[in-house]
């Protein structure tokens, strides 16, 4: 397969290079073949193919396999999860200015004020709030002396 012939370029044609390419490959019998590219070239030979077995229609395919009854399968069991930390006072002082916040902007009559002042007051409560909550937040890894791995 020399069909570059000095050129720096490449094949002066490359049809005939990727035609020859091809039939290389054709001969080549190591190359898995389809069944029924297998059988139309024996035609044309005149060799016999090896039949292949076929799936009984079309309903079966590879998620119609099912496990032989002696294999036993190993599922995995998760470990019971840590219980939940208990929240500091200063967390529980954040969701309280939440939770006021929020009844002002429900129930504007339960404080006794008019709703011109428990809209801004509810909106500035639950901001409040949040940003303490996010204020309060770890801003790192806890400073210790292990040097393990952290998740």
């Amino acid at each position: 397969m020399n069909t570059r012939r000095d050129n720096a370029d490449g094949p002066e044609d490359i049809d005939a290079a990727f035609a020859e390419i091809v039939a290389d490959l054709e001969r080549d019998s190591t190359f898995a073949r389809w069944p029924e590219e297998a059988a139309d070239r024996a035609e044309d030979t005149g060799e016999e193919t090896v039949e292949l077995e076929t799936p009984p229609g079309p309903e079966a395919g590879p998620r119609d396999w099912t496990a032989a009854p002696d294999e036993e399968e190993e599922h995995f069991v998760p470990p019971e999860p840590p219980p939940l930390p208990t929240p500091r006072p200063t967390t529980l002082i954040g969701i309280a200015v939440i939770v006021v916040g929020v009844l002002l902007l429900l129930v504007p009559g339960l404080a006794g004020l008019s709703s011109a002042i428990t809209l801004p007051l509810g909106l500035v409560l639950i901001s409040a709030g949040i940003g303490w909550l996010l204020l309060r937040l770890r801003q790192g890894p806890p400073n210790s002396d292990d040097d393990g791995a952290q998740v």
